[in-house]
């Protein structure tokens, strides 16, 4: 059994040797204890080693072509390591347009390998089990940690230091890794997309805000936003509600580029027909806001944003929010 293993930046990749110096993806490996005797195949490959944060979408994208190929190859599964900041929203990128049955892994690590502690090595293993399980095949994007397998679909980073930061607060983890066998516990259906060819012009033109509304909040950070973007995600409270005078402002921007409602939250859906007030959920999808349901903010962006660099119009935007929220 073979798996391909592309190497990025963020903590995992700290090397602690000099200012700025990064290890590579051998090198990371290497350091796993018990991988060498596992019997798996390594493919090492350094992609993009940049802080996770500063990595883009067309980046995400071209992993996911080059990963492609490697499945082409004969590769069982993938492996990507990345720094956290933006695991939760890279996950979901590969997830929704990732279109074979072989597994793609995300491992992460919140402490650099030269700190005491440092927990990568140990998750490292874990994932390369997961990659090479037959139980996960069909799953699309997963992240193995602390010996859980989750969903890229649910998965969110909870805490900014703890080493258990990552959780799936709407579903829980699908799986566990036991004795060094992966055991799935649940089979969610995949929700993807299309395949990952989207022009660089159309997704370098997909522009989507992101607005968290707040208490006493003027709206006025949404004035003139249809001139500069082609989208926008409103993170509303609770089920999903803004302040009232934010509806008639909302409802303009509706009527020029997609609006989608989600909850600033961060799990639980947002509601469709319970509330009825000024800035209700109600109301705001009557002005023509589309309904997020479980998708949190950042994922809801993720999609809009893959949405509109394909073309899709708003009718087929909300079809899509309609069964991936």
């Amino acid at each position: 059994m073979s798996v391909a293993v592309f190497a990025l930046g963020g903590t995992i990749s700290v090397s602690g040797r000099a200012k700025g110096e990064r290890l590579t993806g051998a090198e990371i490996t290497s350091a796993v204890p018990g991988l060498d005797e596992s019997g798996v195949l390594l493919d090492v490959r350094d992609a993009h080693a940049v802080p996770s944060g500063s990595l883009t979408f067309a980046q995400i994208l071209e992993v996911v072509r080059d990963a492609s190929r490697a499945v082409a190859e004969g590769a069982a599964g993938i492996v990507v390591t990345q720094g956290t900041d933006t695991l939760e929203e890279t996950a979901f990128v590969v997830d929704l347009v990732w279109p074979h049955d072989a597994p793609f892994l995300r491992p992460r690590a919140l402490r650099p390998p030269a700190w005491a502690g440092a927990e990568a090595p140990p998750y490292v293993l874990p994932a390369f089990r997961v990659a090479g399980s037959r139980g996960v095949g069909g799953r699309g994007a997963v992240v193995p940690f602390n010996d859980e397998v989750h969903a890229a679909r649910w998965v969110r980073k909870s805490h900014s230091t703890s080493t258990a930061t990552f959780v799936s607060p709407n579903a829980g983890p699908v799986g566990h890794v036991v004795e060094g066998r992966v055991r799935v516990l649940a089979a969610p259906r995949r929700r993807g997309l299309r395949p990952a060819a989207f022009d660089a012009e159309r997704l370098d033109a997909a522009r989507v805000a992101l607005h968290c509304v707040t208490l006493d909040d003027d709206g006025s950070q949404l004035t003139g936003l249809a001139e500069t973007h082609q989208g926008l995600v409103v993170a509303g409270f609770g089920v999903g509600h803004v302040p009232a005078r934010l509806s008639p402002l909302l409802g303009a921007l509706a009527e020029c580029i997609p609006v989608v409602l989600t909850s600033r939250t961060g799990s639980g859906p947002v509601l469709r027909h319970t509330y009825h007030q000024p800035g209700s959920e109600t109301d705001l999808q009557e002005r023509g806001l589309i309904n997020g349901g479980l998708l949190d903010p950042y994922k809801a962006r993720v999609l809009l944003r893959l949405l509109l660099a394909a073309g899709a119009d708003r009718d087929e935007v909300a079809a899509a929010f309609a069964e991936h929220g």
